[in-house]
């Protein structure tokens, strides 16, 4: 059958408005996928829907609908998006209204299933990640716009790609194929050039990176590519990063296939094009995860600025001064960040920032009284005392939490544009989640003279959240990179070098294929991204930090 070339148009919610014009506009496809949701998202569309019932999606989507609807049907472009959040009923029905606001013949379905807050007391939201077979059911009856609620990010391009080819659920390998594709494809720019660690190494414009997109064929291998012309580039580099993004171990689960991240091989095909091949598929897990996001408290932070010296005295000073009104909160975090150096040229540079962070259940203890405890120092505190910014009222913080039900027990529904309900069967076959045995490594360098030098100038990686933990992807750009970095970069040298996670447990997962290691530091980000409690709350930076520390790396390799 035909090659299915499906794009994406959305990474997150609040990602580049014109991002779906102009991949309707820079080149042909069949399909444009919008990945809308995160763990964070779940938590702001459910205080929206508190406030409005008919709330609860991604607005944006509809906005961008507004220009967009009648070029993707001009085009011959489905639609397919995650945009419906807690509410895809309601987002299909404000899509029809627009359809027929412009008079446009276009069919719109939406599938829904996922919602599990009543079995949840106490939880904002609880939402099963669903597969893509509701999806295909949808796109299979003639749908042109599909939205739903939570699914994978991956079930986006795996849908449209089983109802193109006509895959069956224990099509395991072509599945795994189309999953690994859509893992690319899920975070937009990031595999055309953006948030890559080598972008100082290219000379493309990456002031305005193109969207990917993928060549889907029926055996299950794509290419992934952009519109030519458009912004940034697509390497095996920047394909490599995104296959390590948030993800843990060589088998990468999801309700319709588990894929096997240490088969996928990656080779260029081309400028601008990335072949994906090899992929391997396993029956998926028995059971589905389930986010749960619920209000954990109140927040408040307030950072003062130490200027010149006696920064650790000033620091100590405050933190007395302030203690009565602390006493009674539940959480209180204080940071010292020594942004100072000696003799400074301008006083930025000769300031240090202390952070106090504040959370409990109680709005009023997090709010005024530390208001005001901290605005009472102004005149009768340390020389030179000032803050970034007054401390607020109190901001109510969320917490994520993981659970999982039996696939069976989730009702898959897929809502046709014409108002049949179908309902999706669970997989026919489920395997339990074992750990992979670890991979031979390569064999050493020789030894050499050696240099005290940062890893990143012979490594890559990125890093991202899921839940409280963190994953941080290392890759080697050579063969004889990696026969250092597999011997080298163990878990304890990670914790070595990276603080924060000494006392935590950290896995290393080795692939050698990607010439790559993935590391998963257990509760470095608390209760998740909502619960802001890290300075880089979602661990974004994470892996530049470790690229940036010191390593003795031979000089064969510099």
């Amino acid at each position: 059958m035909s090659v299915l070339r499906v794009g994406n148009a959305s990474g997150f919610y609040g990602d580049r408005f014109d991002a779906m014009r102009e991949m309707l506009t820079d080149g042909p496809l069949d399909v444009l996928t919008g990945d809308y949701l995160a763990e964070l998202t779940m938590l702001i569309l459910g205080r929206d829907r508190l406030k409005d019932p008919d709330a609860g999606y991604a607005r944006t989507f509809l906005r961008q609908l507004e220009e967009c609807l009648g070029l993707a049907h001009e085009r011959g472009v489905r639609i397919v998006a995650n945009a419906g959040g807690l509410n895809p009923a309601g987002l299909a029905d404000a899509v029809r209204t627009l359809a027929g606001r412009f008079g446009l013949p276009v069919r719109v379905a939406h599938v829904e299933g996922d919602d599990r807050t009543a079995a949840h007391p106490g939880s904002l939201a609880a939402h099963a990640y669903l597969g893509g077979f509701g999806i295909a059911r949808c796109l299979s009856a003639g749908a042109d716009v599909v939205v739903t609620g939570r699914v994978t990010d991956a079930a986006l391009v795996t849908g449209p790609a089983a109802a193109h080819f006509g895959w069956a659920p224990t099509d395991h390998d072509r599945l795994a194929g189309a999953v690994v594709a859509g893992h690319v494809l899920e975070c937009g720019a990031q595999a055309t050039g953006g948030n890559y660690a080598f972008f100082e190494d290219r000379a493309g414009d990456l002031r305005h990176p193109g969207f990917p997109l993928a060549e889907l064929h029926a055996d299950g291998t794509s290419v992934v590519t952009k519109h030519p012309g458009t912004g940034g580039f697509v390497d095996v580099g920047t394909v490599t990063a995104q296959l390590l993004y948030e993800t843990g171990g060589a088998r990468y689960a999801g309700p319709d296939v588990t894929a096997r991240l240490d088969t996928v091989r990656l080779t260029q095909d081309g400028p601008d094009r990335v072949r994906i091949e090899g992929v391997r598929g396993e029956a998926p897990p028995p059971d589905l995860k389930v986010g749960l996001s619920r209000l954990g408290g109140f927040r408040n932070e307030v950072v003062f600025v130490l200027t010149g010296l006696g920064v650790e005295a000033k620091a100590a000073l405050v933190r007395e001064q302030m203690e009565p009104a602390l006493g009674e909160i539940a959480d209180v975090r204080w940071d010292l960040v020594r942004t100072d150096r000696p003799d400074a040229p301008t006083e930025e540079t000769a300031s240090a920032l202390l952070r106090l962070v504040v959370r409990d259940a109680d709005q009023r203890a997090v709010g005024r009284a530390l208001s005001g405890a901290a605005v009472e120092l102004a005149l009768a505190s340390y020389p030179g005392f000032h803050v970034l910014a007054p401390p607020g009222k109190g901001a109510p913080y969320g917490v994520f939490e993981e659970a999982y039900v039996p696939q069976g027990a989730v009702r898959h529904v897929a809502v046709l544009h014409d108002g049949r309900r179908v309902e999706v069967a669970p997989p026919p076959e489920t395997a339990a989640l074992d750990a992979v045995p670890e991979p031979p490594l390569p064999e050493p360098l020789p030894p050499g003279p050696v240099r005290r030098a940062a890893l990143g100038l012979v490594a890559g990686a990125r890093s991202g959240d899921k839940g409280g933990n963190a994953n941080v992807g290392v890759w080697a750009r050579s063969d004889e990179a990696w026969r250092w970095l597999a011997h080298e970069l163990t878990a304890d040298r990670f914790r070595e070098l990276i603080p924060e996670a000494r006392d935590l447990p950290v896995t290393r997962h080795v692939l050698p294929a990607l010439r790559a290691l993935n590391f998963v530091v257990e509760g470095i980000l608390g209760e998740g991204v909502a619960a802001q409690a890290r300075f880089d709350p979602q661990a974004k930076a994470l892996g530049e930090w470790l690229r940036a520390r010191h390593l003795d790396i031979p000089e064969v390799l510099l």
